[in-house]
């Protein structure tokens, strides 16, 4: 009985905390803010600076490597078509799109970027709140810090390489080959109860232009094809907080599940002790 009585006190209030109000409607609100800087020198740009506002670009594709909103077409036809040559004029820009492969990835260095991440939750039920970003007398914390599982296992700010290593892969094959990680990446324990903080990267194919226009009025463009990555933040948890009604039901179900089972052995042993006294009575009657 004492054996049944710790197993089913360290099922009840220990492994499964039946003690406890439940509540899974959580209220979540994420920021996020990429930061780095690289310099590139390529002979087709030349030497340039990439601050956060030239790499970070709305999401415009949904599945990597779609190509749904780029039309093939790449031209306009004028109407009038050179019977000498057998061609028709366009208008269009010059050079058409590359698609070359380059060896190296142009932003090589972006490996060493850091996100940061700030999420803010809400239980209703306990009108309880907390954010992932804890609260620390040391100012330059937050300026230093790197996420690690083992030393910083709290820091909001996460290295763009490490998350892609995380997932099994290398950041500069992945750049240039265009493989596509998917991986749950990140989990934070909250002592509230506990809260699910998950990280899905994707590769996002996209191309976006740049204008310029020179002395004499011409216009031109630089026409970027590039392989991001997107990043998508979920947040999942639980709350549990002590009520004195869940713990009274589980107690009494013990309690009950304790009688039944005393009362299953005593009724197994008169059923042992009747057939050993019927089997005396047979025996002497013979």
């Amino acid at each position: 009985s004492l054996a049944l009585l710790s197993l089913f006190s360290r099922w009840v209030f220990l492994w499964k905390k039946s003690y406890q109000e439940r509540e899974e409607a959580i209220q979540s609100s994420v920021f996020t803010k990429l930061k780095g800087v690289a310099l590139t020198n390529s002979t087709e740009l030349g030497l340039l600076v990439w601050g956060a506002e030239d790499y970070v670009i709305p999401s415009q594709v949904s599945v990597p490597g779609s190509n749904l909103i780029f039309p093939f077409k790449v031209c306009v036809k004028t109407g009038r078509c050179v019977n000498e040559t057998g061609t028709c004029e366009i208008y269009g820009w010059c050079p058409v799109e590359s698609s070359h492969t380059p060896q190296e990835p142009l932003l090589g260095k972006a490996e060493n970027f850091t996100i940061y991440i700030k999420n803010f939750i809400r239980f209703p039920k306990f009108d309880f709140s907390k954010s992932n970003v804890l609260s620390t007398t040391n100012k330059s914390y937050l300026k230093t810090c790197n996420y690690d599982r083992e030393h910083h296992p709290y820091c909001p700010i996460f290295r763009v390489g490490d998350i892609v290593q995380w997932t099994g892969h290398n950041f500069q094959e992945m750049a240039v080959k265009a493989s596509v990680p998917t991986e749950l990446l990140s989990q934070y324990l909250c002592p509230y109860s506990y809260l699910l903080y998950a990280i899905l990267c994707f590769l996002l194919l996209c191309r976006f232009a740049r204008y310029y226009r020179d002395s004499d009025g011409q216009t031109y463009r630089s026409l970027y094809k590039v392989y991001g990555i997107r990043f998508d933040i979920m947040v999942n948890g639980e709350a549990g907080k002590f009520s004195i009604i869940p713990t009274v039901v589980n107690i009494g179900s013990g309690l009950a599940l304790m009688g039944a089972v005393t009362l299953e052995k005593i009724r197994e042993h008169l059923k042992i002790m009747s057939f050993f006294d019927s089997t005396k009575l047979k025996t002497s009657g013979i």
